[in-house]
Formats: C-alpha cells, sequence, structure tokens
C-alpha cells in the first residue's frame, strides 16, 4: 500500500542524495498543515523550514488595505522558509495553507547547518530558490497583464500539479482573494469553465474534468511556471 506521508513524496526531498537525505530523516517531523493556519504567525520567525507533502501552501504579501495578493504557491515540489537560507530569521510575508493536508518540518537551525556544510544540497537550495523567484515574478507578470480567464486556469493548473486528485478545495472567494480580482470576476470565469465541462462546482470544491481544455484558456505564464520546476525537479 502506498505511504501518502513517506517524506519522499515532497519532490524536493527525493532529489536528494542518500548521505545527506540521511541527515536530516532523523529531525524530520511529520506535521498536520490545516487550511487557513498561519505557519509564523504564533513565533513572528522561521523557527521551522516546511516540506509539504499533501498541502499547498501560498505566500502573500499584505497591503494597507487588506488585501493579500499571492506571490507563490508551494506543494510537494519546494519548501517553505527559504528566508532561513539568507540568513533571515523572520519573514515578511504571509505563509498561509491553502489547501490542508501534511508536511515535514525540521528545526531552522539544524537545516541551516546542512545547508552550510554540505555543497550539493546548498547548490540544490540555490536552484529551488531561482525557481521561487522566478514563479514569484511570473505571477506579478501575470496578474498585471493578463486577463482574469488566464489568471484562474493558471492558478487551477499550478494547483491541479500539487494535488494528488482532479478534486481540489478553492472557494471562489479564496481564489479572488489569492489573485487580488473581485470574486464576482471569478464566479463568472468558473461558470464559463463549468458551461464548457472543463471544470465541475459544487460547494467550495473545483473538480478538473478536463484539463486539456483549462490549459486552453491559460496564459505562458503557467508554462513558464512549470518549466521551471521540471528542470529543477524532474518533470
Amino acid at each position: 500500500m502506498l505511504n501518502r506521508r513517506n517524506p519522499l513524496n515532497n519532490r524536493l526531498l527525493a532529489r536528494l542524495n542518500s548521505e545527506v537525505f540521511n541527515k536530516l530523516l532523523p529531525d524530520l517531523e511529520l506535521t498536520s498543515l490545516p487550511r487557513d493556519c498561519d505557519i509564523y504567525h504564533h513565533t513572528g520567525k522561521i523557527d521551522y523550514v516546511y516540506f509539504p507533502i499533501s498541502s499547498i501552501i501560498a505566500v502573500v504579501n499584505v497591503l494597507q488595505d487588506g488585501a493579500s495578493p499571492e506571490v507563490a504557491a508551494i506543494g510537494n515540489d519546494g519548501l517553505v522558509g527559504i528566508d532561513v537560507f539568507m540568513g533571515a530569521t523572520s519573514i515578511t510575508s504571509r505563509v498561509i495553507v491553502q489547501s490542508a493536508g501534511f508536511g515535514y518540518r525540521i528545526k531552522a537551525g539544524i537545516i541551516k547547518k546542512i545547508f552550510d556544510n554540505e555543497p550539493e544540497f546548498r547548490a540544490l537550495i540555490m536552484r529551488y530558490i531561482h525557481v521561487l523567484f522566478t514563479q514569484s515574478a511570473q505571477i506579478a507578470a501575470c496578474n498585471r497583464y493578463h486577463s482574469i480567464e488566464q489568471q484562474v486556469s493558471r492558478f487551477l493548473l499550478t494547483s491541479l500539479d500539487r494535488w494528488s486528485s482532479n478534486r481540489i478545495s478553492l472557494t471562489h472567494q479564496r481564489i479572488a482573494d489569492l489573485l487580488g480580482v473581485r470574486r464576482a470576476g471569478v464566479s463568472e470565469v468558473s461558470a464559463k469553465l463549468a458551461q464548457a465541462e472543463y471544470i465541475k462546482y459544487h460547494r467550495g470544491c473545483v473538480t478538473v474534468l478536463n484539463r486539456a481544455g483549462i490549459e486552453s484558456q491559460a496564459c505562458e505564464c503557467y508554462q513558464v511556471i512549470k518549466t521551471e520546476i521540471d528542470n529543477l525537479l524532474g518533470s
């Protein structure tokens, strides 16, 4: 039977050589990540680095008017807490669990020592940081220049890539908040995608029926982000 809580279900951990992975393994703690949990709010500092395996984490910037647009999304393709590797102990963005699930966490001090002492691990993390920065830049450009239809389609596809099924718990309001658009616009796009039989939406859950159809509605931003991740982790 497949162990869905295996740390190797995180694709970044799975890329490590056995020597480095075995150094991390004794200190990796399985942790539940409930939806809407603000990961670092309780301490105000980065005390743990997280490796999601069955959850999706949104990194958002909170603006003065209360808006919280997403600047990055992290699932089983990465880690949360990259600031630690650049010498920071606190984070200016909020890190919110978008889709509930599980992940592994490790104390920041422990993983920072491995980062400092293991060149191969350090190289992988630096490449991942580059991928994350590329994702953030592409999301910013997408939200500025592309239509709501393209943004919603890109968002659904990137979420689907990090999820274990074609059914994702996402409300229209949550998508609107993360994209920084009006809820009514998201509802209109959802209705069009449902009419085309690309998705089915019911009580806060999106079921993808035709992935190729959604891809036909997305802009190039989805493929740019996916290519960067696949180049790092392998398709």
